[in-house]
Formats: C-alpha cells, sequence, structure tokens
C-alpha cells in the first residue's frame, strides 16, 4: 500500500557546486541530443529509426517512445545516473487538484519505494474523477522508476528531465494537437535568499567578527554559480530552480514538477505544493480561476514564487550594500573591493537569469492553450496576455532593481579606490616633505663645501709637485698642462660622443659614427653657415 503522511527530510551542511549549463541540450528543437560535434557516431546510429510499439513498458523509457536517445546519449544528460543511482529514501509525490469550479483539492501525499512503485503505475494509469481541470504534482527525490512511470505515462520528451538534472534553462513547446492541447516545459534559475548554513562562530568578538567577515567572499574562486554570502546580515544568496512540464488537455490537464535533492538547498515539493494550496485561497486568483478554464493560469501561480524569491533575494542584498557603504566611508579595506568585485560579478550573472525569467513568461504569453474552446479564445487570450503583463512587469522592477543595486556597487568603489588615492596622496606628500627636508641638508652641506672650496683650491695649487712651486721638483708647470689639456680633450670627446645618439638622424648608428659626431658636428655648423652668407649674398645680387 501506498503510504500517505509527512515526511522530514534532513539537509546536509554543504552546498555542492553548480555547473555551468549547457544551453545548446536545453530543447528538442537541437537535433542532436547530448552530442559534441567531435563525438564518434556509430554506423548504428544512421541505421532508420525503428517505429516506436503502440504499448511502450515503461521500463523501456526514454528509448522505448524516443528512440533517437541512445545510451551514450542518456549517460552524458544524467538520465541514466538517475535511473540506476540508488536513492536514499523514498521518492514523495505531493499533489494539488484545481476543479472545474475554481477550488483547490488535497489528494494526498505518495511515498514510493522498490517496494510499492508498481502501485504508483497503477494509480497513474487510472482514470481522475470528474470534475478536475488540472492536477499538479509535485515530485521530490525521484527516483529511476517513477522517472521513467511519469515520462512514459505523459509522453515527456527526455529533454526536460536533462534540463531539470542538469540545471539547464529551457522553454519549449511539443506534441501540439489543434483543438486536443499540447505540452509545453519551463524550466528556469532563479535566485534565492536563505539564513547562511555555516554563519560566522558566535564566540568571536566583535572586531574579529568584523575583520575575518570580508575574507569570506575573497578566500573563494570568483565564481557566479555558487552561493554569495552576505556576512553583514547571515544570509546567502544563491541559485534556485524551477522545472515545470505542462500537459495541457481540454480536461484533466497535468503539471508536473521536477525538485532536485535535498543538497542544492532548492525550493522543496513541500513547500511549492504549500504555496500553491495558499495560492487557492487569494480571492483574487480564486475569481480568475472561475472565469477560465485555461489551466495555464495555475502555471502563472507557480510562477509567482519566483518573483517573491527574486525581491526577497534582492532586499537582503540591499542591506548587506548599506552595511559595505558605511564600511568604505569609515575604514579602507583593500579587501573591501575584492568583496565589492566579487558580487558585482553575481550582479552581472543575474541579469541573464532576469532575461532567461522574462523570454519564459513571454513564452507563455505567445503561446495560446490550442485545445481552448476557439468561442471563448479570444478572451481567455485577453485575460492571459493581462496576467502575463503583470508578470513581466515585476520582473522589470526586479531589473531595475538589479540596476539600481549595480550602481550603487559601483558608487561604493568609487569611494572605495577615492579613498585610497587619499590615502596615497597623503603618503605622497609625507615622502615629499621628507625629500625637501632632506635637500635642504644637502644644501647646506653644499654651501658648507663652497665656502672651504677657495682653501681647497688654494691647498690643491700649492700642494703641485712643479718646480715653480716646490723646488726640487722635476716636472715644471708647462709639462702639467701639455699632459692635461689632451686628457681632458678625450674625456670631453668621449663624453660628447656617448651622448650623440640624441642628434644622430640614424636611429642605430655605428660606434664610428658617434666617435666621429663632434668633427661632423663642426663641419655641418661651418657648412651651415657657409650656405647661409652664400645665400644672403645671392639675395643681395639678386
Amino acid at each position: 500500500m501506498l503510504r500517505l503522511g509527512k515526511l522530514d527530510t534532513s539537509r546536509p551542511p554543504r552546498i555542492p557546486r553548480r555547473p555551468p549549463p549547457s544551453y545548446r541540450n536545453a530543447s528538442p528543437s537541437g537535433p542532436w541530443p547530448w552530442m559534441d560535434l567531435d563525438s564518434d557516431i556509430a554506423d548504428g546510429e544512421l541505421s532508420p529509426v525503428i517505429p516506436r510499439c503502440p504499448i511502450v513498458k515503461w521500463v523501456d523509457y526514454p528509448k522505448g517512445l524516443f528512440p533517437n536517445w541512445t545510451e551514450q546519449q542518456v549517460r552524458r544528460s544524467g538520465i541514466n545516473k538517475a535511473l540506476t543511482e540508488r536513492q536514499e529514501g523514498p521518492c514523495t509525490i505531493y499533489n494539488v487538484d484545481v476543479l472545474d469550479t475554481g477550488k483547490f483539492k488535497r489528494p494526498g501525499e505518495y511515498f514510493i519505494d522498490e517496494h510499492n512503485k508498481d502501485e504508483l503505475w497503477e494509480i497513474l494509469q487510472a482514470e481522475r474523477p470528474p470534475g478536475i481541470r488540472v492536477r499538479a504534482v509535485f515530485i521530490e527525490n525521484i527516483s529511476g522508476p517513477v522517472l521513467q512511470m511519469f515520462g512514459t505515462r505523459y509522453n515527456i520528451e527526455p529533454f526536460y528531465f536533462s534540463s531539470s538534472l542538469n540545471k539547464i534553462p529551457s522553454r519549449y513547446q511539443e506534441d501540439v494537437r489543434s483543438h486536443e492541447g499540447d505540452h509545453i516545459t519551463i524550466t528556469l534559475t532563479f535566485l534565492r535568499s536563505m539564513i547562511d548554513p555555516a554563519p560566522p562562530s558566535l564566540s568571536m568578538s566583535h572586531h574579529t567578527l568584523s575583520k575575518s567577515s570580508v575574507p569570506i567572499q575573497v578566500d573563494r574562486v570568483l565564481d557566479p554559480h555558487a552561493p554569495l554570502s552576505l556576512h553583514s546580515n547571515g544570509r546567502i544568496l544563491m541559485l534556485d530552480e524551477m522545472a515545470i512540464h505542462m500537459v495541457r488537455l481540454q480536461t484533466n490537464s497535468t503539471i508536473i514538477s521536477y525538485h532536485a535533492k535535498a543538497d542544492w538547498y532548492t525550493t522543496t515539493a513541500k513547500e511549492l505544493h504549500k504555496l500553491l494550496r495558499l495560492a487557492g485561497q487569494s480571492v483574487y486568483w480564486r475569481k480568475i480561476l472561475q472565469q477560465t478554464s485555461d489551466p495555464t493560469f495555475v502555471l502563472l501561480t507557480i510562477l509567482w514564487h519566483a518573483i517573491y524569491s527574486w525581491d526577497e533575494a534582492l532586499s537582503s542584498l540591499y542591506t548587506h550594500v548599506q552595511s559595505l557603504e558605511t564600511k568604505a566611508i569609515r575604514t579602507n579595506e583593500s579587501a573591501l573591493t575584492q568583496e565589492l568585485h566579487i558580487i558585482r560579478a553575481h550582479l552581472l550573472h543575474y541579469i541573464s537569469l532576469l532575461e532567461d525569467f522574462r523570454k519564459s513568461v513571454q513564452f507563455i504569453k505567445d503561446t495560446p492553450n490550442p485545445a481552448i474552446d476557439p468561442e471563448v479564445a479570444a478572451s481567455e487570450k485577453e485575460l492571459l496576455s493581462r496576467e502575463c503583463d503583470t508578470l513581466l512587469s515585476e520582473i522589470a522592477r526586479l531589473e531595475m532593481v538589479r540596476d539600481m543595486q549595480n550602481q550603487r556597487l559601483k558608487n561604493v568603489m568609487n569611494l572605495v579606490f577615492a579613498t585610497v588615492n587619499i590615502v596615497d596622496s597623503q603618503h605622497a606628500k609625507a615622502l615629499t616633505e621628507t625629500a625637501a627636508r632632506d635637500s635642504n641638508a644637502m644644501k647646506q652641506i653644499s654651501y658648507l663645501t663652497m665656502v672651504f672650496l677657495p682653501a681647497s683650491f688654494s691647498a690643491a695649487v700649492f700642494g703641485m709637485n712643479v718646480t715653480e712651486i716646490n723646488t726640487g721638483s722635476v716636472v715644471n708647470l708647462a709639462r702639467y698642462v701639455e699632459l692635461a689639456l689632451p686628457l681632458t680633450a678625450v674625456t670631453v670627446w668621449i663624453i660628447i660622443s656617448v651622448q650623440s645618439k640624441t642628434y644622430l638622424d640614424d636611429t642605430d648608428p655605428s660606434m664610428w659614427s658617434q666617435m666621429w659626431w663632434p668633427l661632423t658636428a663642426v663641419r655641418d655648423l661651418l657648412r651651415g653657415l657657409f650656405r647661409a652668407r652664400w645665400r644672403k649674398k645671392t639675395d643681395a645680387g639678386v
């Protein structure tokens, strides 16, 4: 027998890293599911596809319904792991029935394990009671048999499960039948705020906490897919997921919501199940569901969960940015700049998430239910457009808030840079003052040297070992001049030759060109003077 009741799931303390999504494998429009262009293609895969049997066993899913999904593609998509992996605990299924009267009914909760999985298949095959417009099914801790049963019973494209398992945003419509129904899939990633499961130790002092709070962000690799810790208010911002597959029919439509394992800290099936039931208490939505027979409006109520989650997350970020602004005014920590860069990188990533959200709502707006009676299709479409426009306006508001947060962070970063520049200017001023004091001291030493320079020169002259000054010396003053003048000329010549690179036209002059430059410079100077005089005489003669 299927067990009804409650099941509390304990969450592990560590949050796993979310891999970047593979967008090319998001929808069945891609003709090569989960295949790289350099993958080896076996000859057997090019043979004609065998038509599927009219009666398919659920154990053959997905290849029984979708023969183009080979074993390699099923393995690469992660579906094979979901089918073969041993589950810890039973799979939990929460149901909500929306009646034709607009009221909500709770059929019950089912816990499926290896012993009672066959009973679930019988329940899925059984005919539903009359008066049910749509049944919303929330699946948590999905097992391989449950995945195969739902995929077979509702003819679900494997792309829905692969996108859900790999956290790939997608939106597409398939199996469209005029006046009968279709299938639509919405998988999107949104932002969620939650209490940090590993906050800083409460035993730390306030000073230690304020100093160690910044490196929480700095020590981590800059990854916008990873959780963002807001140490100022003890919360973290992490990516949540919504994976919805809807089978729209004239009657007895179905909404299937997949939920990841508990260690991802995403919205659980139980939480979303309660939120949908609570939406049934809304007078506004009850009136809408009484006016229309389109089950798509139930999907719109579920999408409001992402709006609320985004709004709460950006509100938590607003509080954290305020604390960073205060810290930037009071201090000039270099680690603060690094944290600001990390937060801004996350904000840039949120642009694509909000854009995916907007595209999903626009997709619902532009994809009317083909099962709606043509006589009321116009009024149904107008009502659907109105509610979708409300969601789109909320998304636009969230984008504006995100832009405002980004501008505030930019302002804080400019403040930090300005503060650092002011501090550097103060240090430079202090160094300049020190250099000025040293320069004054050197000037005093120079002045003192100049006072003794005449006396030193006189002592050097009278200390010369020449016959004119010291009798008995061998060398006279003429010999000293004969030796000193050539040595001085050679020294000056070498110095001028070394500096001649600046004045030569050749960018890479040879050593001989540099050595002969003083003579060539004098020659060019004389030539210039001679030519100037010659032109002057020529002009005067003319």
